[in-house]
């Protein structure tokens, strides 16, 4: 009988655990309409299941004028915070506290005189948030996108708090030959950097790996991607009805793992629905 082993750090980090249960007294409490400012979360099954209860979502202030808004984990630009404040009733900020650290540090690194350089996916939200707080902040993703940067005096480096720490170390071994002075700013969440290591150890004894996650979630992507490189038989999953099981034929280790915005209930779900494919 196979094995079915959850990584050892899996699921709903602290910021998004506090994001959800915010939301949730909000929907208890609040008499009137409750939103939040795109998806709470990178996860459209949560984000589904708040709709259910009343909570949409908004794509600015405007929208949301007169209600409750709540400001999404990935965080806001202080424009939209200041125009939510102005047009809602009441406001509840349910920014990932990391999130917070490296607008601080992007603000920070710019009051000081640094380039500031953001390690991260353009347009990604979370990256669309930290830009205004250091104008003239520039994204870099890649490799090749460092090397395009022109030099200048000082370099300072924020990152996407999903970034892994092999995309930083690589970004900035090149960013070193850009500058006479580079300094960084590792912003990198814990919380990812435990998912990754957990989900790497896991992925190179398995057989098969589930990975549980929206499917726009950048931290759950990057489990995806590092757990291919090690077991190839990888499936990225947004919840239990998408499991084959077919999947399973023949593995002895199944692993599990689930990116930052997956609650626990959808992992025992899709570890339920294993085990009953399974015979178990």
């Amino acid at each position: 009988m196979a094995r079915i082993v959850i990584a050892s750090e899996a699921g709903a980090c602290y910021g998004v655990e506090r994001a959800l249960q915010m939301v949730e007294r909000a929907a208890d409490e609040t008499a009137g309409p409750v939103h939040t400012l795109g998806p709470l979360i990178h996860n459209p099954r949560v984000v589904d299941g708040l709709a259910a209860r009343g909570v949409t979502v908004v794509e600015s202030p405007e929208e949301a004028a007169g209600g409750t808004l709540l400001l999404r984990t990935h965080g806001v630009t202080p424009d939209e915070e200041a125009r939510a404040h102005e047009l809602c009733s009441e406001v509840l900020d349910a920014t990932c506290p990391f999130v917070k650290k490296v607008h601080l540090a992007a603000r920070r690194l710019a009051d000081e005189g640094y380039q500031v350089v953001v390690v991260g996916e353009k347009g990604h939200p979370e990256v669309e948030a930290t830009l205004p707080h250091a104008p003239g902040a520039i994204v870099v993703g890649t490799v090749e996108e460092a090397r395009a940067l022109p030099g200048c005096k000082k370099l300072g480096v924020v990152v996407q708090t999903t970034q892994s720490r092999v995309r930083l170390s690589e970004v900035v071994g090149v960013l070193l030959s850009k500058a006479e002075e580079v300094r960084v700013m590792n912003t990198i969440c814990e919380a990812t950097s435990g998912h990754q290591g957990a989900c790497a150890a896991l992925a190179a004894k398995a057989d098969v790996m589930v990975v549980i996650g929206g499917r726009i979630s950048a931290n759950t992507t990057r489990l995806a991607e590092i757990s291919r490189e090690l077991c190839p038989a990888t499936h990225h999953i947004e919840g239990a009805d998408e499991l084959l099981p077919e999947w399973f034929d023949g593995a002895d280790v199944i692993g599990i793992t689930a990116g930052a915005s997956t609650p626990a209930g959808q992992i025992e779900a899709v570890r339920g629905a294993i085990q009953q494919m399974l015979g178990a």
